[in-house]
């Protein structure tokens, strides 16, 4: 089945999206195999699907072109007047160009650009799954230790030691005692709660925590500032509330306060407890952030406060109703299915570099 430059290359781009439909994806496949030379019980067979279903998807390709694949819908009006080579050229713009004094296209942008309506680069783009106005964040370690730092952690989540405990710790610091300017309204029917887009601020304070693995319980406890007396004050804390005839396995980031020589010299007093460090520029790494992230969308950020006092209250009101009925967050992801994903974002970022 001959195929222009123009279709392949959409039919590759659509074959290639993990989150477009999987009917939509499977045709593709089936018609660059098609394209290739493989009869239809060979495509299906590869596919997992008829050869019956194989054959309908190449007669309608060849009688409607990309349309008959979803790329373009046909609705019951008139009929698509846009062209394979035009859906190839919306598409290659799309992911190899940006328009003038802009870092990425619009559905107006770029119907103004190619002659066509809004409403038919939406099309494309969504029988694409292509999404220019959605950008994802990342960032791979470049740790020299990173294999062994992580295979540590993960073998800690996966593997705990016996007669031992295993926490979870990171400081949240520079949390705001924010109040708002003018009285909050109220949820009410019809209407959401209210509340100023401008606030007041009434100074801050550090959470220190730490996550027990196992059962999800957290230790938490406030303190005024961030160094290395204020964690040497938290690992006290901790040496207190963990029972003494259990080790303690600790996973921390690479903050300096936390390899400081006075913290490096009560450990030594106390061989019971085990430090082990994320690789660098891996948080995702701590179940505990995790856990921030929830005080902060439950206990903070919509709440009030006139006063640290008050910050505080609500912080440990929050952790007293969460280690009231604990829920521990499960680790499922083995260290080799990470490596491997971190080895291909290093050959990504390799080849865009050359």
């Amino acid at each position: 089945m001959p195929l222009s430059e123009a279709q392949r290359e959409v039919l590759e781009t659509l074959s290639s999206r993990s989150s477009a439909a999987h009917r939509e994806v499977v045709a593709a496949r089936a018609l660059l195999l098609a394209a290739d030379g493989l009869a239809n019980t060979a495509i299906g067979t590869r596919l997992g699907v008829s050869a019956s279903s194989v054959a309908a998807w190449r007669t309608r390709f060849v009688e409607e072109g990309l349309a008959g694949l979803g790329v373009v819908r046909a609705g019951r009006g008139r009929k698509p007047s846009i062209s394979d080579e035009q859906v190839a050229d919306i598409v290659r713009t799309t992911l190899q160009e940006t328009p003038p004094g802009a870092t990425h296209w619009s559905c107006r942008s770029m119907a103004k650009a190619k002659g066509v309506s809004p409403a038919t680069v939406q099309r494309i783009w969504s029988a694409l799954d292509l999404k220019p106005h959605q950008v994802d964040t990342f960032k791979v370690s470049n740790d020299a230790k990173f294999e062994d730092k992580l295979v540590d952690v993960v073998g800690l989540y996966l593997d705990p030691p016996d007669k031992a405990v295993v926490l979870c710790m990171d400081e949240k610091s520079q949390i705001q005692a924010l109040d708002r300017t003018q009285p909050s309204l109220p949820l009410k029917k019809g209407r959401a709660g209210t509340m100023t887009h401008d606030y007041k601020r009434n100074g801050t304070t550090t959470l220190f925590a730490a996550l027990e693995v196992v059962s999800g319980r957290v230790i938490g406890q406030c303190l005024p500032r961030h160094r290395h007396d204020e964690f040497l004050k938290f690992l006290r804390t901790i040496d207190r509330e963990v029972p003494k005839h259990l080790a303690v396995h600790m996973i921390l980031d690479n903050y300096g306060t936390h390899t400081h020589p006075d913290v490096s010299a009560w450990l030594a007093k106390h061989p019971r407890f085990h430090f082990h460090f994320t690789p660098t520029s891996s948080s995702w790494l701590n179940l505990v952030e995790r856990w921030f992230r929830e005080l902060t969308d439950k206990a903070i950020r919509r709440g009030t406060f006139g006063s640290v006092p008050d910050l505080i209250s609500a912080i440990e009101a929050y952790l007293d109703a969460h280690n009231a009925d604990p829920t521990p967050l499960v680790w499922t992801a083995t260290a080799e299915s990470i490596l491997d994903k971190v080895r291909r974002a290093r050959r990504t970022l390799d080849a865009i570099a050359s």
